[in-house]
C-alpha cells in the first residue's frame, strides 16, 4: 500500500515507459516535471508547442530539449486538439495539460469526432491527497469535472475511486459516502444517496472486497476519535480511504482547503476516458504535475 505521493513514482517507474503527449506543454512547471518524469523513467514525451518557447525555458532551467519530441503548434486550442487526435488514433498513452485552460481541455477531451470518452460514458475527476495531518493518501472525488452528479454517476464515480486505490496497492478500499450528517435525513438528497450507495456496496453492486459506508459526516469519516465519541459503529469511519463529495461545492471547497490551509500535496487525473489524462491547475507546482503523471502511469497497467 503506497502511503506517500513520491512512493507513486517508485511504482510507476517498475511498470515500464508511457508515451506521454503534452498539451500547449510551455510553461516552467508542466516542463520541469516532464522532464523530471524521463528523468524517472517513467514517459517518453511529445509536447505541442512553440518551439522557441520551449527551447528558451529548457536553456533557462538547464534542461536538454532534445529529451522531448516537440511538434510546433501555436495555439492552445489547436494544440490540445492535436494532442487528443494523437491519442484517440492510438499514438500516446497518456494524456497532459499544460499551459491551457481546463475547459479548452475537457472540450477536447469530449469532442464527438475524435475524443477519448467511450459511449455514454461518465467522466469525472480523482485527486489523491498527502495531507500533513492526515494518517494515509486521501482519494477524492469530484472536485473539478461533475457539478451536480446524479445518481448514476455517483455509483460510476465510486468505482473510479476503487480502481485508483487499486492502483496504489489499496487491496480493500475504505470508501465514505460524504453528507451533512452520519444521520440518514430523508429530506436531504445526498444522505439518501450515500445510504443507497452505501447499500449496493455492501450486497457486491459495485465490486469486491471494498468497505462502503454512508451517509458519513466529514469529521466522522476521517477522523477515529469523533467516531468513538459519536459511538458509531462503521468499518470506514475515521480510516477512509477515499471520499466521495455530494457535489462539486463540497469536493472543491474541501479539496483548496487541504492545498491551501492545511499544506496538502497531491495528484489529478481525468478518470473514464480511453487513456488516464492529466489534470492539474495551470498554477500547481513541478511536484504536483510529477506526481500526477506518475498517477496517470499507474492507472494505465490497471484499465
Amino acid at each position: 500500500m503506497i502511503r506517500h505521493l513520491a512512493d507513486i513514482v517508485q511504482s510507476a517507474r517498475s511498470q515500464g515507459v508511457r508515451k506521454l503527449i503534452v498539451a500547449y506543454g510551455q510553461d516552467c512547471h508542466t516542463i520541469e516535471a516532464v522532464n523530471d518524469a524521463v528523468e524517472a523513467g517513467l514517459v517518453a514525451p511529445t509536447i505541442f508547442g512553440n518551439p522557441a518557447e520551449i527551447e528558451r525555458i529548457c536553456n533557462e532551467k538547464g534542461i536538454d530539449p532534445s529529451r522531448f519530441t516537440v511538434i510546433p503548434e501555436n495555439n492552445d486550442t489547436k494544440c490540445v486538439e492535436r494532442a487528443v487526435r494523437m491519442i484517440s488514433e492510438g499514438e500516446g498513452d497518456l494524456l497532459m495539460k499544460g499551459l491551457v485552460s481546463t475547459d479548452k481541455y475537457m472540450h477536447a477531451i469530449l469532442s464527438k469526432e475524435y475524443g477519448l470518452v467511450p459511449p455514454k460514458g461518465v467522466l469525472s475527476h480523482v485527486a489523491t491527497l498527502e495531507i500533513p495531518g492526515y494518517h494515509k493518501l486521501l482519494l477524492v472525488s469530484d472536485v473539478a469535472v461533475i457539478p451536480y452528479p446524479d445518481f448514476k454517476q455517483k455509483c460510476q464515480m465510486v468505482r473510479y475511486l476503487i480502481s485508483t486505490a487499486r492502483a496504489l496497492g489499496i487491496e480493500k478500499p475504505k470508501i465514505a459516502c460524504i453528507a451533512p450528517s452520519e444521520q440518514l435525513l430523508p429530506n436531504v438528497t445526498s444522505s439518501v444517496e450515500a445510504a443507497l450507495i452505501a447499500k449496493m456496496g455492501e450486497r457486491g453492486q459495485l465490486g469486491s472486497n471494498i468497505l462502503i459506508d454512508g451517509p458519513l459526516a466529514l469529521d466522522v469519516a476521517i477522523d477515529e476519535e469523533t467516531a468513538i465519541t459519536k459511538r458509531l459503529s462503521s468499518p470506514v469511519a475515521g480510516d477512509a480511504d477515499c471520499l466521495l463529495f455530494p457535489n462539486i461545492d463540497a469536493g472543491n471547497v474541501f479539496f483548496k482547503s487541504c492545498t491551501k490551509l492545511c499544506k496538502a500535496n497531491l495528484a489529478g487525473v481525468v478518470t473514464g476516458t480511453k487513456v488516464p489524462c492529466v489534470l492539474t491547475s495551470r498554477g500547481d507546482t513541478r511536484e504536483t504535475k510529477l506526481y500526477s503523471i506518475a498517477l496517470a502511469c499507474c492507472l494505465s497497467t490497471n484499465k
